[in-house]
């Protein structure tokens, strides 16, 4: 799937409606991202302080938000993490380029995805779109999925057992969903950035690997080892039940 926009306007009918929060101290580059944001038929608005964004998200409906992660006074980090104490808002993260770490900390506190600055407009327009197609997509009822003692409700996006819900972020649920799907077999890291994240894997992109180590602990720490991801070496990841018993 080419990362990139033609041009605005190409997707109105996935946008309608969706409202976006752009939390960045940069307040140039956020008036250029509320107009594209605009153009391609978002409800876009911005913050520009982590002070001043969590009040707005927590005053306003909104569907995802975009979120740097250097700021003064409260970083992005922070927002975030405060952000998943009492949401699952789907988050985007603005992180420097060519530093992995920022990345890479972002996804273990459950950002959905994230896009090195400076981004093309396009590009971020692109992404919030997989994120949005993956997170909010209408979901015609089906039968549930069940993997050992995991049920997964297709409708209600929800992973449940008899010890509990699994609380998955968007792309978490994303990921686990297509590997239950394939339960037992091997599915390729590539086909898990397209089908899951909606966009390529880019180099040196672990992306995947930190969802998929999060989903692990979440796994662990509700039904023990009786399911389990495994990672097979230069390929993908497979989950296995490995104690059916519930």
């Amino acid at each position: 799937m080419n990362p990139y926009l033609e041009k605005p306007g190409d997707t109105m009918t996935l946008t309608s409606n969706r409202r976006i929060l752009i939390i960045d101290d940069d307040v140039e580059l956020s008036s250029l991202l509320v107009d594209y944001l605009t153009l391609e038929g978002f409800s876009a608005s911005s913050a520009a302080d982590g002070t001043e964004g969590l009040e707005t998200l927590g005053s306003g409906d909104f569907d995802l938000v975009v979120l740097d992660v250097m700021m003064p006074g409260i970083s992005g980090v922070d927002v975030l993490r405060r952000i998943r104490q009492t949401s699952s808002i789907p988050v985007l993260m603005l992180t420097a380029k060519g530093d992995p770490v920022d990345r890479i900390v972002g996804l273990e506190l459950g950002a959905d995805d994230y896009v090195p600055k400076p981004c093309p407009p396009r590009e971020l327009v692109a992404r919030i779109h997989a994120i949005l197609r993956r997170t909010h997509r209408e979901t015609l009822a089906s039968e549930p999925i069940v993997v050992g003692p995991v049920t997964i409700d297709q409708t209600q996006r929800r992973v449940q057992t008899n010890k509990g819900e699994i609380g998955l972020t968007g792309t978490e649920y994303a990921l686990f969903e297509l590997l239950a799907r394939h339960a037992g077999n091997p599915v390729p890291k590539e086909e898990l950035y397209q089908k899951a994240l909606g966009r390529p894997m880019g180099p040196n992109d672990r992306t995947v690997d930190v969802h998929v180590s999060s989903i692990r602990k979440k796994l662990s720490s509700t039904i023990g080892s009786q399911l389990k991801i495994e990672s097979v070496r230069g390929f993908g990841y497979r989950l296995t039940v490995t104690d059916a018993s519930v």
